[in-house]
């Protein structure tokens, strides 16, 4: 019997789409044999799903939990947003989020997590695709957490506790007054789901990132002074690249962006302030937010194409 290592397992997980678990089953029963375990979860019917992995998945829900200290967010991905309504669905995403309260954010564990006695979360997954009959993905998670303080979720567009299509999390470290501090972390929570940040603080900014906006910048700089024909100072470019990136970080960085709240002051402001109100010195120590379905290339139908193929042209 060949040895069933972990390579052999993933393997058999990407080619049908069946949970670790049962992977690990029908390579056991397989006695190692990749392609007779496919036959054995075929038989099974665990490896229904499969043949829908090729379509796009890029509606679905976006889960929460917090538990005061600790917060999750995980993304679910589905074919079309009617998805998104099933019952069976959204149990699925909320006790996906449950279950990652318990891990570490890693979205491949959390796969592998147990979703009941005898399945993991992506074979659970994949009985469902069955099920509902679409393609869907578990396709990222995030967890943050402080010692003291706490951390404070908001669902914009909910549709039900937890569940919505943008999900944003807030980490606050003190050891101030819990009520005060919860409720400038929703407030923020509400202006990190608004304002879409990148980062947390300037040191943050990717580099390539930070490049990239630096070039832009300059080629910037560099047509204003073709058209007018003037050659600006070295200095005074200086200063224009200094206030250009400035106002970049402004629309990116957490800390540096204006509050949705109060827009004649910073975030980093609004956190500072807060000390006064919570009795204790108080930290913005991270943040997480996911847009349902961002990032993800959706396929573009082309209707006249298609029907010209069908009639045969």
């Amino acid at each position: 019997m060949a040895e069933i290592t972990a390579a052999i397992v993933k393997e058999l997980r990407e080619k049908t789409g069946a949970g670790m678990m049962d992977c690990k089953k029908a390579l056991s029963e397989a006695m190692g044999d990749i392609e007779k375990a496919v036959d054995w979860l075929r038989k099974k019917g665990l490896a229904s799903a499969a043949k829908k992995a090729g379509r796009v998945a890029s509606q679905g829900l976006i889960g929460m939990k917090t538990n005061g200290k600790e917060g999750v967010v995980v993304e679910v991905n589905s074919e079309t947003d009617f998805v998104s309504k099933n019952d069976l669905f959204q149990t699925f995403v909320s006790s996906v989020a449950d279950i990652a309260l318990n891990g570490d954010g890693d979205v491949e564990k959390l796969k592998a997590a147990a979703y009941s006695e005898d399945k993991d979360v992506q074979g659970a997954l994949t009985d469902l695709i069955a099920k509902i009959g679409e393609n869907m993905n578990l396709r990222r998670s995030a967890k943050i957490s402080v010692n003291n303080g706490v951390v404070v979720g908001y669902i914009h567009g909910a549709i039900a506790d937890g569940l919505g299509k943008i999900g944003a999390l807030i980490a606050l470290e003190s050891t101030g007054d819990k009520t005060a501090l919860e409720k400038l972390a929703k407030n923020l929570a509400m202006h990190v789901a608004a304002a879409a940040p990148v980062c947390l603080n300037v040191a943050d900014v990717p580099a390539d990132m930070e490049a990239r906006e630096k070039k832009v910048v300059e080629d910037q700089i560099k047509e204003e002074q073709a058209k007018t024909g003037k050659t600006k100072p070295a200095e005074v470019i200086e200063k224009m690249m200094v206030g250009r990136i400035r106002k970049f970080h402004d629309e990116i960085v957490l800390n540096e962006q204006f509050f949705i709240m109060d827009d004649k002051k910073r975030v980093k402001d609004i956190v500072a302030e807060a000390a006064k109100e919570v009795g204790a010195p108080v930290e913005l120590k991270a943040f997480v937010r996911f847009a349902l379905g961002e990032g993800i290339e959706k396929k573009q139908e082309d209707f006249a194409a298609e029907v010209a193929a069908a009639a045969g042209k």
